[in-house]
């Protein structure tokens, strides 16, 4: 699919992808992620026009300076590229970080947003999740090519269970790009700068931001085996927000792909609210 450029407003270049009519929704992808993560999905979103931002310093957008790459600038950009469409309102599909970007948004331009799809991110973020990350974030594979990495994903990835080997195979293509030498990550590797310094390595509880949402339609796609949202939470989420819309998978760990059947059930009725 090919890419559209908007410009932030430190002037940096950032690449988004537009496609379908309908319904706005804007689809944020995880903190090292870009928009390919949403392939999966996209083709089950019947009356939606799909817009795929790839965050500063990811995909094909510009790298620009570490400090920036934050969750608040995050959702300025998001703001951004809205006014860039004229778009007045839309609705967010957000998948781990971008779920975070979501509440954000909820708690300052809340009058932008038409609902909200949290996929297996809360207000409460385990420890041992961003432990994680903490341990790949800005380091290339060992992988020398996108198979090997795919049977590495296979092996290692937490929680996943019943998954095809071509969707390991697609995944890993999201995830890394493959040159002469092996394969590299697909953002700037200074992004691990910003994670230890503090804004992404460690969260205080959020329950004001996922409070902010009232009122907004929502929904959850909960990883049952996710290390980065509990049971607790999500069960917590669910008593404040008795009419959302909530997916547990069994077999998926952070993050499902979305196009699991009950995913796709749960969105399309948050969707349903909208249109």
């Amino acid at each position: 699919m090919t890419y559209q450029h908007y410009t932030a407003e430190d002037g940096l270049t950032l690449a988004y992808r537009d496609a379908g009519t309908g319904l706005p929704l804007i689809a944020l992808a995880g903190l090292t992620r870009h928009s390919g993560d949403f392939d999966f999905v996209a083709p089950h979103l019947a009356g939606v026009r799909l817009i795929r931002p790839d965050y500063r310093g990811r995909g094909a957008s510009d790298w620009g300076d570490p400090a920036s790459y934050t969750i608040e600038q995050e959702a300025r950009d998001a703001l951004r590229l809205m006014d860039h469409l004229d778009l007045d309102k839309a609705a967010f599909l957000g998948t781990s970080r971008g779920g975070l970007i979501s509440m954000v948004l909820a708690a300052t331009a809340k009058d932008r947003l038409l609902g909200v799809c949290l996929n297996d991110i809360g207000p409460v973020i385990e420890p041992a999740g961003l432990a994680g990350i903490g341990a790949y974030i800005g380091r290339n594979p060992s992988a020398k090519t996108f198979e090997e990495a795919a049977a590495g994903r296979a092996k290692l990835a937490t929680g996943f269970h019943g998954v095809r080997e071509d969707r390991w195979l697609a995944d890993v293509k999201n995830l890394f790009t493959e040159t002469e030498d092996g394969l590299v990550i697909s953002y700037d590797p200074a992004l691990a700068q910003t994670f230890h310094a503090g804004s992404g390595s460690e969260f205080p509880p959020l329950w004001p931001l996922f409070d902010a949402l009232e009122g907004l339609p929502l929904a959850l796609i909960h990883g049952a085996n996710s290390d980065i949202l509990s049971q607790a939470t999500a069960d917590e989420m669910r008593a404040r927000r008795p009419d959302i819309h909530y997916a547990r998978l069994d077999d998926r760990g952070h993050v499902p792909w979305l196009d699991e059947p009950a995913a796709l059930a749960a969105i399309r009725a948050w969707l349903g609210e909208m249109t």
